[in-house]
């Protein structure tokens, strides 16, 4: 114990460093966990957790969500708009990484990574504000121009057909350059000299992206798609929640949000808890299954 506490002494001003993060995983992490278990209870908020009665049967709640009207419409909205942003979310940031590392031009190079990664700093209501201003019925700068050109406007925000794509282009725009970073940091250490042996036999710039950057950072870009489908469930509530209307729910209405209106808007927090229990399960089994599929292919992540 002496040799664990002089190390631990040694490095105190490290330790130091890491106890803000530690602090935030065990507080807003790990302690929450407790309230899991009124997934299982008949919750009543004056009762408290511990004094609402057990659920009976014990799975209860979560049969109510598997037997809403709403589960299966909700369950391919979430799924859909997940795999969408997972695919749309990692071919942007490892092109703009790409093109970014190929830039010769040094200022040109960090203001477009400057410009890039800004959005991913806007909250939501900002960017729903931006694409009020652009995809507007009455007054959008776009349905201005399509007046102009054909004499009627369309309803990007509240049609179907379109809100989907606003959905997936915005997440886009926010977190492309953002994601761009981790893929530059994985092209910095590749060895340099693969690049030079590639010049010495004559190979061109796209022949150098294709054989040494994209192998290079393929570990990195499954790690990140490991990461993501771990979150499949997820497909973005604070993002949908504040673009969604009424008109669009049979396309963008998802988990979240129909667990939203469950758990606080009518107060059945049971449900809320075990679906939000449900999905932490499936995350833990997609991602454990994700890994063992990328060690299958060669990449031993962890």
């Amino acid at each position: 114990m002496r040799v664990y506490a002089k190390k631990i002494w040694a490095y105190k001003m490290m330790y130091l460093l890491i106890m803000p993060g530690l602090a935030f995983y065990v507080i807003f992490r790990y302690l929450p966990m407790y309230g899991a278990i009124i997934a299982f209870k008949d919750f009543q908020v004056l009762d408290g957790i511990m004094g609402s009665p057990w659920a009976d049967p014990w799975y209860k709640h979560f049969q109510s969500f598997f037997d809403s009207p709403y589960f299966s419409q909700v369950l391919v909205n979430t799924i859909f708009i997940s795999v969408l942003k997972i695919i749309w979310g990692v071919i942007p940031g490892v092109t703009l990484a790409v093109l970014l590392h190929e830039t010769r031009n040094a200022v040109f190079r960090k203001w477009v990574q400057t410009l890039s990664y800004m959005p991913h700093f806007l909250s939501w209501v900002i960017i729903y504000g931006i694409l009020l201003a652009f995809f507007s019925e009455t007054n959008g700068l776009v349905n201005k121009w399509l007046k102009e050109l054909v004499g009627a406007s369309y309803p990007f925000m509240t049609s179907t057909d379109s809100f989907r794509g606003i959905l997936i282009g915005s997440d886009i725009w926010q977190n492309m350059g953002w994601s761009a970073i981790v893929y530059l940091a994985a092209i910095a250490g590749i060895d340099p000299t693969l690049y030079e042996a590639a010049r010495v036999d004559g190979a061109s710039r796209l022949r150098m992206i294709w054989h040494i950057t994209l192998p290079g950072i393929r570990s990195v870009i499954i790690l990140m798609l490991i990461l993501k489908i771990g979150y499949i469930l997820d497909a973005g509530f604070d993002q949908i929640y504040i673009l969604y209307n009424v008109h669009v729910y049979p396309v963008a209405d998802i988990i979240d949000t129909w667990v939203f209106r469950m758990g606080l808007e009518q107060f059945n927090f049971s449900v809320a808890a075990a679906v939000g229990l449900l999905k932490s399960a499936v995350g833990l089994v997609l991602v454990l299954g994700a890994n063992r599929i990328a060690k299958m292919w060669g990449e031993n992540l962890w």
